[in-house]
């Protein structure tokens, strides 16, 4: 569990996951990630992979010992290798077997930072550090292990949570980021003029 969480900090109920990541995902925005050590950081930049109907999804051609806890329950993170050298760190959405999530690839960070920053030796700004999907991964400690990890009861040491600031209420909307399929889908957001967003923002 989280004890480092203050008490108005909610975990994200599994209602909140069990819906289709393009839902999902524009609303995870200003929401905040925690691991027990005490480590946090809110989320401002997101993106949407839809299972069989999004060739860029690692789930589209359906399931395999990769990409398993993508269709499993919503709520429990799915924990990916990418480029042979990063983590990416995912929200599972919609209903078991649906092969859907939120990549959540920035994130502004609030606790901890005297942790995250030995993990982050290349970050030369605090802005820096979760920057970015692989970045966010590092500055977090979200390795292959934490797969499967249940956000919702945050179980392992890992969840989300409201703090009660809402998500923007007209969020930066874009292209995904390193994918060479449907790249036409306008399914990445982050929120407008936030100095944490990665490094690519052209968004509308």
């Amino acid at each position: 569990m989280l004890a480092s969480i203050e008490p108005d900090w909610q975990l994200l109920p599994r209602d909140f996951y069990r819906r289709h990541p393009t839902l999902v995902a524009p609303e995870l925005l200003n929401k905040i990630l925690v691991r027990a050590d005490g480590r946090a950081g809110r989320i401002v930049e997101v993106e949407a992979y839809a299972g069989s109907e999004d060739p860029a999804a690692h789930s589209f051609r359906g399931m395999t010992a990769r990409n398993a806890t993508m269709f499993g329950e919503a709520g429990h993170l799915y924990v990916y290798f990418t480029y042979g050298m990063h983590w990416g760190s995912n929200a599972v959405c919609g209903e078991v077997g649906e092969g859907t999530g939120v990549l959540l690839r920035a994130m502004e960070p609030l606790r901890g930072l005297e942790v995250m920053r030995p993990l982050r030796p290349a970050a030369r700004r605090d802005r820096d550090l979760a920057s970015g999907p692989g970045k966010l991964s590092q500055a977090m400690g979200i390795t292959r292990e934490l797969d499967g990890a249940d956000l919702v009861t945050a179980e392992r040491g890992i969840g989300i949570v409201s703090d009660g600031m809402p998500p923007p209420r007209r969020p930066a909307v874009g292209p995904r980021i390193g994918i060479s399929r449907a790249v036409e889908l306008p399914w990445r957001w982050h929120v407008p003029g936030h100095l944490h967003v990665s490094g690519r923002r052209r968004a509308s």
